[in-house]
């Protein structure tokens, strides 16, 4: 197969669903936004040179809707000969969508594609605007509609992961992340117009633009106040508001381009994909699918755990990342992990989240001087997905 390589990867901010900067703002607004601004960063490149786009989103419903892969390049002023479709791999989306455009490129048809994810949480609800499980399916094999917060739960339970670990775990997402902000760390992020409708003395209402430069969901918490905090799914349980990713509205985008045409049009690779891996596991228990993932993705691509240098993996509960870490001995080398903080800090937009990661995996490489870099997640449904990048 031919090489692909990354040559530019960028993401919005994070928004808190409903109470944050972007519940105004459509999820059509935010993904047309980063493409374009994906392509204006790339120097050398134009949206005509585009030529296919897979775009990541887990409730591709309503304003996520009528294949906004193919939309969201319209609406950023992509000529009409760039095509697109929208990919669904629940968590995984965004990192799924960069695969199949990775292996466009690869297998020779295309030369230059986008890899992105988008969720608006805010405008498109976890489980959609219609949840309808299959009634005969559901009362015989209810562990496939189970919530996700009771498989947190049960993997606290079932692999004794404690709720003060939990809340420890969670309480350096936050610390990471804050001081990443803090200090201009976050160098994959792109300032993001968003709106806002104002009433007007008529009466009317005005959408209105202003900016977003940060995460907005980082916030100062302290061991005391975590362990002061209610759990959610189970009386007696571990798992809280505090110890679990934040539901979020974002955008990412990734461009893909041939070795052949980086030559022909000057473009300066970045990175590139190595390899993918995904697999499944019990439903009921779905946040333990990085630890299935990451090992095949580590065989596939010949590696080991030493050889990585940077690991993003998705903090959609702090017991599942901790159990995940720990079994596969990467809780050893935390200062590779989620160096800016993770999804708990800075939330998990569903369907961007893959896209999300791989910006901030490249951006972190190059800020370490790291070689190889792994983003994995767990996904609903009871899978693991897992894609290392290497930085060239």
């Amino acid at each position: 197969m031919r090489d692909a390589y990354i040559v530019q990867s960028l993401r919005t901010p994070g928004c808190k669903q409903n109470r944050g900067l972007f519940n105004q703002t459509r999820p059509e607004e935010l993904i047309s936004f980063i493409m374009k601004t994906a392509v204006d960063r790339t120097k050398n490149l134009e949206a005509k040179d585009i030529e296919d786009i897979m775009l990541g989103c887990a409730f591709p419903e309503a304003e996520q809707g009528i294949n906004l892969g193919r939309l969201a390049g319209q609406m950023a002023g992509f000529p009409e000969s760039v095509s697109g479709a929208t990919v669904n791999r629940f968590c995984a989306s965004g990192l799924e969508a960069i695969a199949l455009a990775s292996m466009r490129v690869q297998m020779g048809w295309s030369e230059i594609t986008m890899g992105a994810g988008v969720e608006s949480m805010t405008y498109v609800p976890m489980g959609g605007n219609k949840p309808s499980p299959h009634p005969e399916y559901a009362s015989t094999h209810p562990e496939a509609y189970v919530s996700m917060g009771i498989t947190a739960e049960n993997v606290a339970s079932r692999y004794s992961i404690s709720r003060e670990d939990q809340d420890n775990f969670a309480l350096e997402s936050q610390r990471k992340a804050a001081a990443a902000r803090d200090g201009g760390l976050f160098t994959e992020i792109v300032p993001t117009p968003a709106y806002k409708f104002v009433q007007q003395a008529d009466g009317t209402f005005k959408k209105e633009q202003f900016i977003v430069e940060h995460d907005d969901g980082i916030r100062p918490t302290t061991i005391e106040g975590l362990a002061k905090l209610r759990t959610v799914f189970s009386l007696k349980g571990s798992v809280t508001a505090g110890n679990s990713s934040q539901t979020t509205d974002g955008a990412a985008a990734t461009i893909i381009a041939s070795k052949e045409k980086c030559d022909e049009l000057g473009l300066a690779p970045i990175g590139r994909l190595v390899t993918y891996a995904t697999i499944g596991c019990k439903s009921d228990e779905m946040g333990v699918g990085p630890r299935y993932a990451i090992p095949r993705a580590l065989k596939q691509a010949g590696l080991t755990i030493e050889d990585i240098d940077i690991f993003e993996v998705n903090e959609a509960f702090a017991s599942q990342a901790l159990y995940c870490l720990r079994e596969l001995g990467i809780d050893k080398y935390m200062d590779r992990v989620n160096i800016h903080g993770g999804a708990i800090a800075l939330g998990h937009p569903l369907g961007c989240t893959g896209a999300k990661l791989t910006a901030t995996c490249l951006a972190n490489l190059k800020e370490v001087n790291g070689r190889y870099g792994i983003v994995s997640m767990c996904i609903g449904g009871g899978m693991g997905a897992a894609g290392i990048f290497e930085r060239l």
